[in-house]
């Protein structure tokens, strides 16, 4: 089995929280960092033993207890927002990696509960400390906690809200070039990069807004 394969077949065996537990910003990660001989089999809190075994059977590698420098076994924690307290600050909703809290800015937010992976992401970001965890799954623990399906479906949330960000910040820098090129050309500078798409839709709107006299 190839290094990729491989990655591909451990990034399925986790639990795909995105809780950065392992010691890597995501599960993908985890599994590339495996795969590669980087690193051990037990860094996953929220896959538990039964998680560590998975990844074994994968590696060929023994199964060894659970790194407590990684944290511990444990039921699934949901994050909960303590609405009379929230002011709003969006922060949760960007630290969220599977897009399970909503709200807009100073507005209250809330978590949309079957989606929530308890990752504690959102913990620390918050400048009010207005969110806590609850125990939903009481005495079960790791994938006893979790389903596949769960699994499947936060990776699939995870992949949106990476493509998501990559956009708003596509579209960002975008609308930040096309500024800049009508500054350039109203004040009569040089245009940068004048053969650029950018250029081109900046060149547009300026000639537009001449035409409007605006």
């Amino acid at each position: 089995m190839s290094t990729a394969t491989l990655a591909d077949a451990l990034n399925d065996a986790l639990p795909q929280t995105q809780c950065t537990r392992c010691g890597y910003p995501d599960c993908r990660s985890y599994a590339e960092a495996i795969a590669q001989g980087e690193a051990n089999i037990n860094q996953c809190p929220p896959g538990g033993a039964e998680g560590v075994v998975r990844l074994s059977q994968l590696t060929g590698r023994p199964a060894l207890p659970l790194n407590p420098v990684n944290g511990n076994e444990g039921p699934r924690q949901l994050a909960v927002i303590d609405e009379a307290w929230c002011i709003g600050c969006t922060l949760c909703l960007k630290a969220c990696p599977v897009d399970a809290i909503v709200g807009g800015s100073k507005r209250m937010h809330t978590v949309i509960d079957p989606l929530c992976t308890g990752c504690e992401l959102c913990i620390p970001i918050c400048p009010v400390d207005c969110i806590s965890l609850v125990n939903v799954t009481g005495e079960a623990t790791g994938w006893q906690a979790w389903s596949q399906p769960q699994a499947d479906e936060a990776k699939e949330r995870y992949t949106f809200h990476r493509q998501r960000l990559k956009r708003d910040a596509d579209e960002r820098s975008a609308r930040l070039a096309a500024r800049a090129q009508v500054l350039a050309q109203e004040a009569g500078l040089p245009v940068p990069g004048a053969d650029s798409k950018e250029s081109r839709i900046a060149a547009a709107m300026a000639r537009a807004r001449r035409r409007s006299g605006t």
